[in-house]
């Protein structure tokens, strides 16, 4: 078994610093859903950490440091160091971003986001109720202008988002013309809600 503490120590301030600035700015934490006609649940969970540059040496000495992941690249040039395994992700990554912290606010909200559903994927075995979880968190990852996904949590739950499904059991509950709008959402007269999540790309 490796010993993933004393692998962090053993990484110095400087180096640890320079990783969380140069993944503040160029480094990604992603969720994606997978469509699985083989899977009891009919979906998969793939979290992803990643970075993208066109510089392999700089990417090839992130993956050195955490000693763990994948390095690819694209027919542009573009390559991309990642890390898709949930034990390094939980094990290696979550750690090092504890200890070597973002300064930007938006990325700190995405660590955290993202760190939630590595725990709650690595808690307990994959459930309808773990999907659930992980698709609600995923909701609020990544937030900001041009996101978009290919599945989005509206797939997932019964054609609807999760947020859609919320305020649908809330009008149940108004009487009559709540009832009456439920009734009229069911049968196709509303658009399903647009929840402005992005696709997954190549990134995740």
């Amino acid at each position: 078994m490796q010993n993933h503490t004393n692998w962090l120590e053993q990484i110095s301030s400087d180096v640890g610093n320079y990783i969380a600035g140069f993944v503040d700015g160029e480094g990604s934490f992603n969720i994606s859903l997978r469509k699985r006609e083989d899977h009891s649940l009919g979906w998969d969970i793939d979290p992803s950490f990643n970075i993208s540059q066109r510089d392999r040496v700089i990417l090839a000495f992130h993956k050195k440091i955490f000693g763990c992941g994948t390095l690819r690249e694209r027919r542009d040039g573009v390559v991309y160091f990642e890390v898709r395994n949930l034990s390094m992700l939980k094990e290696r990554v979550i750690p090092f971003f504890e200890r070597f912290q973002f300064r930007s606010a938006a990325k700190k909200r995405n660590f955290t986001i993202f760190k939630k559903i590595i725990n709650v994927l690595s808690a307990a075995p994959f459930s309808k109720e773990i999907l659930r979880q992980v698709v609600d968190l995923r909701e609020t990852l990544n937030e900001g202008h041009g996101r978009k996904r290919k599945y989005e949590a509206r797939h997932v739950f019964y054609g609807k988002s999760s947020e859609t499904l919320r305020q649908t059991r809330l009008l149940s509950d108004t009487g009559k013309e709540g009832s009456e709008m439920i009734k009229s959402d069911l049968m196709g007269d509303h658009e399903p809600e647009k929840t402005g999540i992005p696709i997954e790309s190549e990134l995740t």
